[in-house]
């Protein structure tokens, strides 16, 4: 069975007095409660929370990285870099990414297949826009999306994926789709990996759900039965408010 998996994903939000502070409070608030935690912060503040989460098993995740070891490309970090801080997980293919900063399913793939090759684990992120699911797209843009972030991506490599179903019509927009809406695609994106590698590599896969995942509501979403875990943001922010998340079962 697989093992339910919630992450936060702070975005560009925190700086490091405010990360050390969250860190630290965070530890002590954690208990396991049968579900995976990580949070994926921004470059500046990984190794102040490794070194704080040492001990536990709270991981922790970047939110990007390049496709190549190393070379010419200002501003960008290398996965070597990552690496090296034991970083345990990295964030590829986020809708902002794909919005902001031109990634493309070829650059998604790329990256993904790059992030296989070292010691973290990515989390891909797929998700159709508001027009998108407006036209009937949805289905559509979600396979575009994942068929071509896994090319050439061993059934070994795709059994360790989690995969992020984050609609984009829902991220800052203060809509969020229901927990049967969240359902019914990561279940279809369940269908998507089996027809790629077979039922058993594609049941291995960890499917998260992202979108406006708040405390009050998370139950509602983690208890439906295609959704693995979440991809959570603004909700992150706040240790007590990440932990009531992590803890669904007994905040219902």
């Amino acid at each position: 069975m697989r093992e339910k998996f919630i992450a936060g994903n702070w975005k560009m939000y925190k700086n490091r007095t405010e990360a050390v502070a969250f860190a630290r409070e965070f530890r002590k608030l954690y208990e396991y409660s049968g579900v995976r935690a990580a949070i994926c912060a921004p470059y500046l503040h990984l190794e102040s929370l490794k070194g704080i989460f040492d001990g536990t098993e709270i991981k922790v995740g970047a939110q990007n990285m390049h496709f190549e070891d190393e070379g010419a490309y200002t501003g960008e970090i290398a996965p070597g870099m990552l690496e090296e801080l034991g970083i345990d997980y990295c964030i590829i293919g986020h809708s902002e990414r794909r919005q902001y900063f031109g990634e493309t399913d070829e650059t998604v793939n790329r990256k993904l297949a790059k992030c296989f090759s070292t010691s973290m684990l990515p989390i891909l992120c797929v998700g159709e826009a508001l027009e998108e699911r407006d036209a009937g797209k949805a289905f559509q843009v979600v396979e575009r999306q994942v068929t071509a972030a896994l090319e050439g991506i061993s059934a070994e490599k795709a059994g360790m994926l989690t995969i992020a179903y984050e609609p984009v019509w829902a991220i800052g927009t203060g809509r969020t789709a229901t927990p049967e809406q969240a359902d019914e695609m990561c279940g279809f994106i369940r269908k998507i990996s089996e027809k790629l590698y077979g039922e058993q590599t594609g049941e291995k896969i960890v499917i998260q759900y992202g979108g406006r995942v708040k405390p009050g509501h998370a139950a509602d979403i983690m208890n439906m039965p295609q959704i693995d875990g979440a991809l959570v943001g603004g909700a992150s922010l706040k240790p007590a408010d990440f932990m009531k998340i992590l803890r669904y079962v007994q905040e219902r």
